[in-house]
């Protein structure tokens, strides 16, 4: 035995004392019945800002509760906190319950990645923001947020901007036969004024719209409009790639002036997957083609020889625009399976 070594005995071993009095551990969780009401805004790493209502307008600080577990909180949900609700400049309250969401928009990486992530909660418009030109519009990223909004139970409405540059009619020949709404803009050449913010502006209040577009289309000079003062950075378009540069890195909820309305800025996007949305609903959000289903086969994949959309299409049913979108469905079928090249 070496010199150094030597035996362990009982007295070795520590035996953590019983504890007395302590309460059995609980699965109950408080009722946090004098919780307040707010309405989250704003969210980085971690912190939450709100609107608190309750003892006069104020904004508050917060962070999720451990008892929330996995639960997220996203802006536009509808919480209830306790502790310093006060909205003091050290105060910092505790989120203990979300309210249930009456809508969700959500997106994934792409279309066959499993995780899904919440953009905004309980948002009424997806307003769908493209330039004309300068970048190129893109007519399959735009079908895409259709999808989006219509699975969400949310009314999308598509803004054009750089209107003065080029005449906006061609490609609003696409979308006639959905009649989706649409609205129009450009930029006065000599003031530098908007043209046609006010039916905008009109179409905001008293909702919770969520502003949505691809690098570079003018969102959030847009939103800087129709919000003054909110300094949303603003970027510019690549003059090799034509793509835009992401400036917003967050989204962020801002009340519009007067109080009635809320815009919710999301940071650009260049992709916009579904694999959330069930395969069998994605058809149902293309209605200038659904009808054309009735032809297909039983078992049909909308993505074969004897689909019935072809001959609908063909037939000029669909509308001038039928073409590009059975091709964009058709993409959007085919990249939600593995094998997928596209």
């Amino acid at each position: 035995m070496s010199p150094k070594a030597r035996r362990y005995d009982e007295s070795d071993v520590r035996i953590r004392p019983t504890r007395r009095g302590s309460r059995p551990r609980t699965k109950d969780r408080p009722a946090h019945e004098d919780a307040i009401p707010g309405f989250v805004t704003g969210v980085d790493r971690g912190r939450y800002t709100l609107i608190v209502h309750s003892g006069g307008e104020r904004v508050v600080v917060a962070m999720k509760a451990r008892e929330l577990g996995r639960k997220s909180v996203v802006i536009g949900d509808e919480v209830a906190m306790v502790g310093d609700t006060s909205g003091g400049p050290d105060s910092l309250a505790r989120i203990v319950r979300v309210e249930p969401r009456r809508s969700v928009l959500r997106r994934t990486a792409d279309d066959t990645d499993p995780v899904e992530r919440i953009i905004v909660a309980n948002a009424e418009q997806l307003v769908i923001v493209t330039a004309l030109v300068d970048p190129e519009p893109r007519p399959r990223m735009i079908d895409r947020c259709l999808v989006a909004a219509y699975d969400s139970g949310m009314e999308p409405l598509l803004v054009l901007t750089k209107a003065d540059l080029i005449d906006p009619a061609p490609f609003l020949a696409h979308y006639s036969m959905l009649e989706v709404r649409h609205l129009v803009t450009s930029r006065d050449p000599v003031t530098h004024a908007w043209v046609g913010l006010k039916p905008l502006q009109d179409m905001l209040i008293g909702r919770v719209s969520v502003f949505i577009g691809h690098s570079g289309v003018g969102k959030s000079t847009l939103v800087n409009a129709l919000v003054p003062g909110a300094e949303r950075a603003v970027g510019v378009v690549n003059d090799v790639t034509g793509r835009g540069r992401h400036t917003s890195s967050s989204a962020v909820s801002l009340r519009l002036p007067g109080g009635n309305g809320w815009v919710v800025d999301t940071p650009g996007v260049r992709s916009f997957g579904l694999a959330h949305v069930d395969l069998s609903r994605i058809i149902q959000h293309f209605p200038d083609l659904e009808p054309g289903t009735d032809e297909c086969p039983r078992g049909c994949t909308h993505d074969e020889a004897e689909c019935g959309l072809d001959v609908w299409v063909e037939s000029g049913r669909a509308g001038p625009a039928g073409p590009s979108r059975l091709d964009s469905l058709r993409r959007l079928l085919r990249a939600r399976t593995p094998q997928s090249d596209d």
